[in-house]
């Protein structure tokens, strides 16, 4: 079998594009969460072990904290992270860079793609973790984004994905 036939990979918007914003004590926040920890519960069972994580803020952080709590859980969960680019968390707070830290640390494997930030680089992430998966589970709002183009580049690719709707 090969690795990619297990392999789960995830996008999903930043707090700007959420409609509670950074404000994860909101009740719809606290809903996706819960629903990204059932999705996952139900990947799991698919037979998929190993999951990849972007690392952005929003999404991305909910979806790799309820990979942590299944790998708890369930045996043989494997989180890896896709860093677009070494300094990805330069510029966020001190607060998101810690919780940012104490992922990746937790995370089995950290994949940094490139040193120093270009244009490109978040798109090159994507594509990194869609070509090394063989499902995508997504949050999306319908709208134009990086998101959209990464759902868009897994279906290109024949990619199964799983969109939850906000």
């Amino acid at each position: 079998m090969d690795e990619r036939d297990i392999t789960c990979c995830f996008t999903g918007h930043r707090p700007g594009r959420l409609p509670w914003g950074a404000r994860e004590t909101d009740v719809r926040c606290l809903a996706l969460k819960a629903e990204l920890a059932q999705r996952l519960e139900g990947i799991y069972e698919a037979g998929y072990r190993r999951f990849f994580c972007g690392m952005a803020l929003g999404c991305d952080t909910y979806f790799a904290q309820a990979v942590l709590t299944l790998k708890e859980e369930r045996p043989g969960v494997i989180l890896e992270a896709a860093v677009p680019c070494a300094s990805q968390a330069d510029k966020w707070t001190r607060a998101q860079q810690l919780r940012y830290n104490a992922l990746l640390n937790d995370c089995d494997k950290v994949h940094i793609l490139q040193q120093d930030y270009t244009a490109d680089c978040m798109l090159r992430r994507n594509r990194y973790m869609v070509d090394r998966s063989s499902l995508l589970l997504a949050v999306f709002d319908g709208r134009p984004s990086g998101t959209m183009n990464t759902l868009v580049y897994a279906q290109r690719q024949g990619i199964k994905s799983i969109i939850i709707e906000l």
